[in-house]
Formats: structure tokens, sequence, C-alpha cells
């Protein structure tokens, strides 16, 4: 196995500091409001992917549909999610968000970044544009490994 570059350790290092502290907040926030994990990620499926259908939600989580089905349910229980006819298909139904779902969503996310806010009130003007150039560049550069 080949040394990481000074910048793939760099990276490394940032990604494990990044998703440490994220996905803290995920399981904070989501504990807090009563929901799974797995509960949440369906909400934030369908906030970033928009309507889908059961089988969706199945194969996203490799789960069965009756156990995508039980989380929908319960999310549906609780006002996050509506289930509306499928345009394409009268005979299944579509999952979006709700007002309440989205609203929830919103909360995670702002909950989500606090921290990062709370992170750059400790870096100097000087830092923090290096750190938003270095930002642009990479995002640049990750947007095109996926063409």
């Amino acid at each position: 196995m080949t040394k990481p570059s000074p910048l793939s350790h760099s990276l490394h290092a940032w990604m494990d500091a990044f998703m440490h502290r994220s996905m803290r907040g995920w399981t904070h926030f989501a504990k807090s409001t009563g929901l799974s994990m797995s509960q949440f990620s369906i909400l934030m499926q369908l906030h970033h992917k928009g309507p889908c259908g059961m089988s969706d939600i199945s194969e996203r989580f490799d789960i069965t549909n009756a156990a995508a089905s039980q989380l929908v349910d319960k999310l549906v229980q609780s006002g996050y999610l509506e289930r509306a006819e499928d345009p394409s298909d009268r005979r299944a139904k579509l999952l979006k968000l709700s007002h309440n779902g989205a609203k929830l969503v919103e909360q995670g996310m702002n909950e989500r970044h606090r921290w990062m806010d709370e992170l750059t009130k400790n870096l100097s003007a000087d830092e923090q544009k290096k750190i938003i150039e270095a930002l642009d560049i990479l995002t640049k550069a990750a947007k095109n490994v996926d063409k």
C-alpha cells in the first residue's frame, strides 16, 4: 500500500473530523425528535430527491417493502410525510414531505451546520479566505469526478 500524499492525508483527516461531528449532530437531533436514524434518513432522501414511491425507499435503504412501509406509516402518522396519487400510475402512491416534515429537515440541517458556524468564529479573515478558495476548488473537482 502506498503512503497517501500530504494532500490526501489532510483531506482524510478533515473528512474524519467532519463526518464525526456531522453524524453526532444528526444523531442528537434525530433522538431529540423521537425519530430513528432510518426515519430521519427517509425524510432526508425525500428532501434531496423529491417525491418517490415505496419501492424507492426499500431499494435505497436495502430493506423489504414491509419494513419500509412500517417506517413510512409512522412518519405519515406523525405528520412528516404525505401520500399522494402518482400521476403516472393512479394505483400507486407517491411519498412526499409534508410542511412539518420539510420544517423538521430544515431544523436538522441547521443543527448539523451549527458547529461549523462556531468553528468559523475561531478563524482569522485570512484563514477564512484560504479555506473558501480551497473548498471552491475541491467542490468543482468533486463535481467533475461525478461526470
